[in-house]
């Protein structure tokens, strides 16, 4: 099992890089591949999969992320493939809360995830995802989405949020931040 390598980018795909250390390129699924550079050296975190017909290796910029995909792919019915787009679509801190909140809708956001499986996520993480100062970060994070999908304009949505008591609940601090941008 491999922990980490330590590389230089060569090429940069939709779903993975090639990172070449000691002659050798090695193909790495990650979960956001154009976050890496090519001719830059990098540490990425590794997980491989064995199967019988294929050797795969996942990548991530942080031990965070990859211990997030080791949770995600614990849970049943939730394969690396399915997990990487989690992790690329979601924030480490939005998704331990969501999961942590059992915040159904938001899990439901991702590709593939239906009610089943995150209820099942739910069921499975619940309290085994940490991350220090989780709660009011992810507030905020969907605060923003919420008030930016309903047509406000950046600048106007970070000065509100500024302003919300970010110790209520998310429904709450979407209801307070409405009303402070009449």
């Amino acid at each position: 099992m491999y922990s980490y390598i330590i590389g230089k980018i060569t090429e940069v795909d939709s779903n993975s890089v090639t990172i070449e250390n000691n002659g050798i390129g090695y193909l790495i699924n990650t979960p956001n591949p154009y976050a890496f550079k090519e001719d830059t050296e990098y540490k990425i975190y590794l997980y491989q999969q064995i199967k019988e017909d294929e050797h795969l290796l996942f990548g991530f910029k942080t031990l965070e992320e990859k211990e997030l995909f080791l949770k995600l792919i614990s849970v049943k019915g939730l394969g690396p493939k399915m997990a990487l787009p989690i992790i690329a679509s979601g924030s480490i801190m939005g998704i331990a809360d969501a999961i942590n909140r059992e915040n159904i809708l938001y899990l439901k956001k991702f590709p593939k995830i239906g009610d089943k499986l995150a209820r099942q996520m739910i069921l499975d993480l619940k309290g085994k995802i940490h991350v220090e100062g989780q709660v009011e970060e992810t507030g905020s994070d969907e605060v923003f989405e919420a008030l930016i999908a309903l047509g406000y304009k950046d600048k106007d949505v970070r000065n509100v949020i500024a302003r919300i008591n970010k110790e209520n609940s998310i429904e709450e601090q979407i209801k307070e931040a409405l009303r402070l941008m009449i």
